[in-house]
């Protein structure tokens, strides 16, 4: 039997698993505010990865359609340039929102049980 929003309120259907990794996700949240894109190398900084994790994650975010890479020159000095696509921006957008309901019902919920661990343990045991 398929999983409706009623039996499962808590399934987030809507969480992109490929947004849904942490250096991804700061890969994304770098672009996003970038619509000119990010040099390969300003991104690195910006999100703390090294070269190999860098292009391995932009290669499933390029995959995927929500980046585009252009490879050029700058002078003499080759250049990647990553952006975000407009499927990226769309997608990343629906992301946000569906991340945005997890926030409230956690929040609704520890209000709920007044952050009170042990009331939360016997409601889900």
């Amino acid at each position: 039997m398929p999983r409706t929003k009623l039996s499962a309120p808590f399934a987030y259907e809507g969480l992109d698993r490929i947004f849904h990794e942490k250096a991804r996700l700061g890969i994304v949240s770098s672009l996003l505010g970038h619509p000119d894109g990010l040099s390969f190398s300003d991104l690195k900084t910006l999100c703390g990865l090294t070269d190999g994790n860098l292009s391995r994650h932009l290669q499933v975010l390029e995959e995927a359609g929500y980046v585009d890479i252009e490879k050029g020159y700058e002078g003499k000095r080759p250049l990647t340039r990553c952006r975000l696509s407009g499927l990226g921006r769309m997608r990343f957008s629906d992301y946000l929102a569906v991340l945005g309901q997890v926030l409230r019902k956690a929040n609704a919920a520890s209000a709920q049980t007044g952050g009170n661990q042990n009331l939360l343990k016997e409601q889900l045991a």
